[in-house]
């Protein structure tokens, strides 16, 4: 998700801190500036937690036009493969062109449409366990419902990551706060505020998986499949 249109809600409530973060360590490791969702520093992180995974086989349900699926495909090895899904295939095909000069079209593969289908129909083939990440940044609403499927698809010791968990850091403010209540954050309290909060209290009691919400980014939690 973009976040420099409310960067003065950002988990660190520091603008200078985020760019400072952003020019010292991220931006000199980028290839391009980016023109994706996903923020730098977390993206990044993504990668080198990819490769210590030795990762091979991952899912991506969210795609826009693939910053974070860029950084995957360079992430994994040369026979490694991305599947991603996303309704909107115009998105995807505004950044293929970054994807192509990267040289890594081959490792990706792109499904047009909605995701649990999707997920339904990979399970239907007999996919179970043979991912080894996944990485959610779609629909909010659904996570909660993506998360059954994704258990079945990622195998035991895998990884499913959900991105976006801190939600600008209101997640944390009480309703009667006044920041929560600054009319700047209606539209991101009106989407995705309840799943967020409601998927931030269903992973840490699911005991098929440990998990952690770390404060990179806009929040991602990483789960791992224990059984």
């Amino acid at each position: 998700m973009e976040l420099n249109k409310f960067k003065e809600f950002t988990i660190l409530n520091s603008p200078a801190l985020v760019e400072y973060i952003l020019e010292t360590s991220s931006y000199p490791n980028e290839h391009e500036q980016s023109i994706m969702n996903a923020s730098v520093d977390e993206t990044q992180f993504l990668s080198i937690l990819l490769k210590l995974m030795n990762a091979k086989n991952t899912l991506e349900i969210g795609v826009f036009t693939g910053y974070s699926l860029l950084a995957t495909a360079l992430a994994l090895p040369e026979d490694g493969k991305v599947i991603a899904v996303d309704p909107n295939k115009e998105a995807y095909e505004f950044g293929l062109p970054h994807i192509k000069k990267a040289g890594v079209e081959h490792k990706i593969d792109f499904v047009e449409g909605p995701a649990m289908p999707f997920l339904n129909d990979l399970l239907a083939k007999g996919k179970e366990g043979c991912f080894d990440f996944a990485f959610v940044d779609a629909d909010k609403d659904n996570y909660i419902n993506y998360h059954e499927p994704l258990m079945k698809l990622v195998k035991v010791g895998g990884v499913i990551a959900y991105d976006n968990t801190l939600w600008f850091g209101i997640v944390a403010l009480a309703e009667d706060d006044e920041k929560f209540n600054d009319p700047t954050l209606g539209s991101i309290k009106q989407y995705g505020y309840d799943a967020i909060k409601k998927v931030n209290t269903f992973l840490p009691n699911d005991p098929r998986i440990e998990s952690t919400l770390l404060s990179i980014g806009d929040g991602v939690t990483l789960c791992r499949r224990k059984y």
